[in-house]
């Protein structure tokens, strides 16, 4: 077995290239040839040899060097297929990751989510491109999910009662659901915002710390139990 002997250029990454590419290899919607590519120049950082990537990836070592060489010369941009023969790309790829920035890192003005129409108007790009633009980095500004980080000792054991409750109830059981409910928007979530890169969306806790009085509505009819 030779070792890798074919000289590499040298390779290094900001914080923000990190954080892309790391989003990109753990990605389970994008093309498995991008999320490969990735985790290449995620491993190559690493310090393996290209031999070494290969094994792993089940490529040619000339592959992995092509994919590495891309990085180096256009950075996570270069990962992305190539252009096939047609008409040439008329908006100049300063412009696509001045998009991209754009949209994985700011809040755009006087609201939450970036749209097609306001990320068209902010970057001099039409509505069309932003959105195709969109489709082939994964980014969905406007979507978000929820998660659950709970601290309750105990949780596993309501989790149980509260489900048992309804797959198997009591004969005659009243079950009683109160809910908080105020004119106080409360939006800071009980967990930091887990924020959108490519090919992942938003986060967001679905529970959120409560800033002010909590009210309390409940209404219970005795005479007619409605």
């Amino acid at each position: 077995m030779h070792a890798d002997r074919s000289p590499k250029p040298a390779l290094a990454l900001t914080a923000d290239e990190q954080n892309q590419l790391r989003s990109l290899a753990a990605s389970r919607t994008l093309p498995h040839a991008l999320v490969a590519r990735a985790r290449l120049v995620l491993w190559s950082v690493q310090g393996q040899s290209n031999s070494q990537i290969a094994r792993r990836l089940h490529w040619t070592n000339a592959t992995v060097g092509k994919w590495r060489q891309r990085f180096v010369d256009h950075r996570w941009a270069g990962l992305y297929d190539e252009l096939r023969p047609g008409r040439p790309r008329t908006i100049h790829e300063e412009r696509i990751a001045a998009l991209l920035k754009r949209t994985l890192s700011r809040k755009p003005t006087g609201a939450t989510h970036w749209s097609l129409r306001q990320a068209a108007k902010a970057s001099g790009i039409s509505k069309s491109t932003v959105h195709r633009l969109f489709q082939t980095f994964a980014v969905q500004p406007h979507r978000s999910r929820s998660f659950k980080i709970s601290t309750d000792p105990f949780f596993i054991e309501k989790v149980c009662d509260i489900v048992g409750l309804y797959l198997n109830p009591p004969d005659h059981a009243l079950v009683l659901c109160v809910d908080e409910k105020s004119q106080i928007q409360a939006l800071n979530r009980t967990q930091p915002v887990l924020p959108m890169g490519l090919g992942y969306v938003e986060g967001v806790t679905h529970d959120y710390v409560r800033h002010g009085t909590t009210t309390l509505f409940a209404a219970l009819d005795i005479a007619t139990g409605g």
